[in-house]
């Protein structure tokens, strides 16, 4: 008899460990991936300190790419949430540890000197195991065009990467972003050089491309932040967050994708 008890308590006992019996054979239609977006940093240290930082401190990223030789790690699962993004929004969408997969490229980022701030390039190699990562990561997902975004998109007012060394417009040619025509922004070009539009005018086409605006619409420090952002992105050859002609004409080509 105790025998028998103490089989029946080993049985009891396995269930339990085992959890609950559940029948996964039907599965809903209505489903999509967690992943909406791919948000992209540089890690403004070396390997080995980002290596530390990411999986020893209090920020963490899905994947990690070194410069020389360009390697690939994968330090969060993607069904699970990494803390890479912190206070953050794109196109209403708040928080965005939560739906979004967060991509650290090993880059410097900048170096104040006695002549100016100097940004430090991306590697070819390393854009490159970047672009292949990011193709089977969108395939997986399913994601549309332009779910691929900087940290400097989500959150202006604080951050700068992954810098205006990051060549946007590689990503634009493999097919993952859009891009705006050139033909069609020197066109748009000359219609702004004679007028600028207004600051709503400048905070509206920012809301229509994703970006969290302040509010007011007026031509204050956190809107410069956003503009300088957007200038980054798309003419990071000057970035100042000052209205201009070019940067009207890129918001209202972009505004028509």
């Amino acid at each position: 008899m105790r025998a028998f008890i103490f089989t029946c308590c080993l049985v009891l006992l396995a269930a339990c460990n085992s959890g609950p019996s559940i029948d996964r054979s039907i599965v809903s239609a209505n489903q999509d991936s967690r992943v909406q977006y791919v948000v992209l940093h540089y890690t403004s240290t070396d390997l080995a300190h980002s290596l530390e930082l990411l999986t020893h401190g209090e920020v963490s990223s899905h994947y990690l790419i070194a410069e020389q030789p360009p390697t690939i790690y994968q330090l969060v699962d993607e069904n699970r949430r990494a803390w890479h993004a912190g206070e953050s929004q794109w196109r209403g969408r708040t928080w965005l540890n939560s739906s979004s997969i967060g991509i650290e490229l090993v880059n410097q980022g900048f170096t104040d000197t006695p002549e100016g701030r100097v940004w430090q390039p991306y590697s070819e190699a390393q854009i490159a195991a970047l672009i292949v990562l990011l193709k089977d990561i969108v395939a997986r997902h399913h994601l549309p065009l332009d779910s691929i975004i900087g940290h400097s998109d989500i959150a202006p007012q604080r951050k700068t990467d992954p810098g205006p060394m990051f060549p946007w417009q590689r990503l634009a040619d493999a097919g993952l972003i859009s891009w705006p025509d050139a033909a069609a922004v020197a066109q748009q070009k000359l219609r702004f050089s004679h007028e600028l539009p207004p600051a709503s005018w400048f905070a509206a086409q920012l809301r229509q491309q994703g970006y969290a605006v302040p509010v007011g619409d007026v031509w204050d420090k956190p809107l410069q932040n956003v503009l300088a952002a957007f200038q980054m992105k798309y003419r990071p050859a000057r970035f100042d967050g000052q209205p201009d002609a070019q940067t009207a004409a890129l918001l209202a080509v972009l505004s028509k994708h």
